[in-house]
């Protein structure tokens, strides 16, 4: 009697312990989360880097061999021209500039590769003469790879949208030219 006590108690102790990790299973983080998570920490890099107006810490999110492009066309390409690219600019018409994002899409076209489409808005830039622009909101394109179990920024196209107006592309009235 005292064996078979002694049994159900450690078959009880083996399955509660069993059990109670279960709900960390079921619960866990799957895998495509936690690249989520990592694809949103570079973003927050990338917009700390710009607030705090670090050149350097800006084009550390950036692989090596990046490649970058503005809202006009311009770029550069490798992190440190990226870096070289927007050290003047954040030390004048960047200066006081606050940048912040409203929405990040990600789709994965490999689990090592992903599209990344962040909505920003932009305030307290100002022109080369120092004068205020006006506030402004665009759509940063990112391609991000996973490199050694890090992920970074391997393309970046920047568009501005503060100029156009709202979409009609949901109306079935609106024609092609």
């Amino acid at each position: 009697m005292r064996n078979a006590v002694f049994t159900w108690k450690l078959l009880l102790t083996g399955l509660t312990i069993a059990f109670a990790g279960l709900p960390l299973t079921v619960r866990g983080q799957t895998k495509g989360e936690t690249d989520q998570q990592a694809i949103v920490a570079v973003v927050d890099r990338f917009v700390d880097g710009w607030n705090r107006h670090d050149a350097k810490a800006f084009a550390a999110v950036f692989g090596e061999d990046a490649d970058f492009s503005n809202i006009r066309g311009e770029g550069a390409s490798g992190r440190s021209k990226i870096e070289e690219f927007h050290a003047p600019m954040f030390a004048t018409i960047f200066k006081n500039s606050h940048q912040s994002y409203t929405a990040i899409t990600t789709r994965f076209i490999r689990p090592d590769v992903a599209a990344v489409d962040v909505r920003w808005e932009m305030t307290g830039a100002t022109d080369a003469q120092g004068n205020p622009r006006p506030d402004r909101q665009g759509l940063l394109n990112f391609v991000m790879a996973k490199n050694t179990g890090e992920w970074q920024i391997v393309v970046m196209h920047n568009l501005d949208l503060t100029a156009l107006s709202p979409s009609n592309s949901g109306n079935p009235t609106t024609k092609n030219p």
